[in-house]
């Protein structure tokens, strides 16, 4: 009888009961001896080539020097563009973009409009009168200050022809570009008294323009009001942004787009250039003095005959007694006048009007009052440049 036995993939044929029967007894031990070693080699471990390097090194190896998907570059953000301060577009984006601040503490007076700021003896509205306007007449006595009339041709606000005469009552304005208010809102509340008083009479931020528009204007910025006249606004929010960048103020963020939209119909406006200062006194467009006032003529004396002396009548003449005269009649007691009722206005020794306060003046319609007008006082004319009252 024979058995086959699988060994490292080769079949092999042993028999066992015919060596037995060959050998006898002790060809069985012998044949017994040769199946432990068939089987000892069926669970013998393989062998192993000690030559062949580590593979755990290999991948080690190639890890190591192998860079993953997931890393990405550094990339280095390139730098900023300077902008150009040459156009007021370029200026525009150097301000500081802030909310509006808080309007509480602000008051017109603190911020000395109207002084000589540049002690040339005349005041700041005259000068930008005298700046402004054309076919000047100035009033004798003033040493060329004072604009009695004038012509605004035309208003950069309209573009129309205004006439101006002082006693005629104030057509003409001097508004601030960039108003006290927005100024005091938007960073001027911090500031001391001089840098307000230089910022409310510097000539960069005044115009002469019609009164109906500087006060449908009142404080508004940009976003909430511009000039009718399209062809202005260029030039007019570009004074706003020199303003506001001469003096460190900030713009709101709807004021800076409304700014934006309009230097975008203005390629390349240039920044406004502070080239607007007045000219010197008795000087400006046409600038002449009032006449001296003509003299009323004198009447020339008239000399009379001497009458001739009464001849003498040969008879005295009686002199007649005088008759005595009644007495007078008492003349009836004067009962004092009234006081005048209305608290506004009342008649002053000499007959000039009297305003109580600035507010009863301009709702009379009378302000500006100018020193040796009617209703004029010192108590009005805080500053006692000659104008109480003014706007």
């Amino acid at each position: 009888m024979a058995r086959h036995l699988r060994v490292n993939g080769r079949t092999t044929k042993v028999g066992l009961i015919s060596g037995a029967a060959c050998c006898g007894c002790g060809g069985l031990a012998v044949v017994l001896l040769s199946v432990l070693g068939v089987l000892g080699s069926i669970v013998a471990p393989a062998p192993v080539d000690l030559d062949s390097p580590e593979p755990s090194a290999a991948v080690a190896t190639a890890d190591a020097s192998t860079p993953t998907e997931d890393a990405t570059p550094e990339v280095t953000p390139s730098p900023s563009p300077t902008p150009d301060t040459s156009t007021s577009l370029g200026v525009l984006t150097t301000l500081t973009v802030q909310a509006r601040g808080d309007a509480s503490g602000y008051d017109r007076d603190l911020f000395g409009w109207r002084e000589d700021t540049d002690r040339n003896g005349c005041d700041t509205r005259n000068d930008i009168l005298r700046r402004d306007l054309s076919d000047i007449v100035l009033k004798r006595g003033t040493q060329g200050c004072v604009v009695l009339t004038g012509t605004l041709s035309p208003s950069p606000y309209s573009g129309e022809v205004i006439g101006f005469d002082r006693e005629a009552g104030s057509t003409v304005d001097i508004d601030h570009v960039v108003s006290l208010s927005d100024a005091w809102q938007t960073g001027a509340s911090g500031w001391d008294e001089a840098t307000r008083h230089e910022f409310a009479n510097d000539p960069l931020n005044l115009l002469a323009v019609e009164s109906s528009l500087n006060q449908q204007k009142g404080d508004g910025d940009a976003a909430t009001w511009l000039p009718p006249n399209t062809d202005f606004r260029c030039e007019y929010v570009s004074r706003q942004v020199a303003v506001k960048a001469a003096y460190g103020l900030w713009v709101k963020p709807a004021e800076k787009e409304a700014i934006e939209r309009v230097l975008s119909d203005c390629t390349g406006q240039a920044a406004f250039a502070a080239d607007v200062m007045w000219p010197m006194l008795g000087a400006g467009d046409g600038a002449r003095e009032e006449p001296e006032p003509t003299p009323e003529p004198t009447k020339a004396p008239t000399t009379r005959a001497p009458e001739p002396d009464p001849e003498p009548t040969s008879e005295p003449t009686a002199t007649p007694k005088p008759e005595r005269k009644p007495d007078p009649e008492p003349e009836p007691t004067r009962e004092p006048e009234p006081e005048p009722t209305t608290p506004e206005e009342r008649e002053d020794d000499g007959g000039s009007v009297h305003y109580k306060n600035c507010t009863a003046a301009r709702e009379a319609g009378a302000a500006p009052l100018y020193r040796g007008d009617p209703g004029y006082r010192p108590g009005l004319d805080r500053d006692d440049d000659g104008v109480a009252c003014e706007n």
